[in-house]
Order: structure tokens, then C-alpha cells, then sequence
């Protein structure tokens, strides 16, 4: 299990309503249901995806992130999570500006483009690979290439109140310098 998952099953309450956006397989919508007896929805757009979270029994619905999250009412939901999504997305605004929309909050979570050893990569001439960003150049799913510093002056800009950031290296909590030292990081927003 991935260790953004324990993060997030602490910010959910018991019986919540939750969203979550590009929802890969419903790993963490199922994971969610069994500590936290959530009531789930996912969004997935792959096909294959969808597939895999109804054989994990999770309910799904096929939409494209980049749109607007017509038909879901203002506030319906307790949380909407868009777990190593945000940067797979055209619209990361406006993804972000629906997600407080259709929530009370929501959680974000996404590979730090400044992590040290992504630097390291880029000076010796290649695209950084790791455990974050597991695909190559020419296969990744990747469209932003973003730090945790630029998602802080985002949420700044768009006066989205960053409620709590955590930031990991492989797994492990990482306290000082984060958009240097953590490969990761995973937020919990709400409206200012």
C-alpha cells in the first residue's frame, strides 16, 4: 500500500462522502471503505481502469478531468482526492477550482519536479526516473512539471487555503526543506 494512502485514511472521518478523481484501479477508494466505511466515487477515464475498479467493487464513472465536473451538485461531497493525478491534467486550475466546488475540501497529492536527485537527473543530462515518476520521457502520463513551491504560489494566487502539507522522501517524512529534499508531497485544501 502506498504510504499517501495512510496520509489521506487520517484526514477522512468514518461515514464521509468521497471523490476520487482519476481513480486508477479503486485501490484507494477500497482501502478507504474498509478503515474508513467511506461512501465512494471514482472518475476514471481510462478504460482498462475502469475495468479494474469494478472487479476491486468500486463504483465508477468514466469522465474526462479536464472537464468540468458537470452533474455533481456544489458541497455534495466531504472530500474529493485526486491522488498522483494533478499533474496528468490540462486544466489544473480549473480541476482545482471544482474539486472546492463539488467538496468541503480536498486532498492533493503529486510528485515534487524539484526533489534533489530529479535535479541531479536533469544535470547529467536525462529525465529523472524514480518511484514518483516511475515512466520514461516518452511514456509518461505527465503533462505539468511542477514543485512543491509552485503548487504553494498556485493555491496562494487562487486563494485556496493550504490546511495542511506533508512532504516524503521513498516513504518517509520529510520535515526541512521540502521542495529540495521530498520527492512527494500531499496537501489538504480547503477554501480561504
Amino acid at each position: 500500500m502506498r504510504y499517501d494512502y495512510e496520509v489521506i485514511a487520517e484526514w477522512i472521518a468514518p461515514g464521509e462522502k468521497v471523490l476520487d478523481l482519476g481513480c486508477g484501479d479503486g485501490s484507494l477508494l477500497r482501502h478507504l471503505t474498509e478503515v474508513r466505511q467511506i461512501c465512494g466515487y471514482g472518475v476514471e477515464n481510462d478504460p482498462e481502469k475502469l475495468l479494474a475498479c469494478v472487479k476491486n467493487g468500486v463504483n465508477v464513472i468514466q469522465m474526462d478531468l479536464d472537464k468540468e465536473l458537470e452533474g455533481f451538485e456544489n458541497g455534495f461531497f466531504d472530500h474529493v482526492i485526486m491522488s498522483f493525478s494533478l499533474q496528468a491534467v490540462h486544466n489544473t486550475q480549473g480541476v482545482l477550482a471544482e474539486m472546492l466546488r463539488v467538496g468541503r475540501e480536498a486532498v492533493v497529492s503529486f510528485p515534487n519536479f524539484g526533489y534533489w536527485r530529479h535535479r541531479q537527473s536533469i544535470l547529467n543530462g536525462r529525465m529523472p526516473v524514480s518511484e514518483s515518476l516511475p515512466h520514461q520521457w516518452f511514456n509518461t502520463p505527465n503533462i505539468r512539471f511542477f514543485t512543491i513551491a509552485d503548487f504553494d504560489a498556485l493555491c496562494e494566487r487562487n486563494g485556496i487555503a493550504i490546511r495542511e502539507r506533508l512532504a516524503f522522501d521513498e516513504g518517509k517524512l520529510v520535515l526541512e526543506e521540502p521542495n529540495f529534499l521530498a520527492s512527494a508531497a500531499v496537501y489538504r485544501l480547503g477554501r480561504d
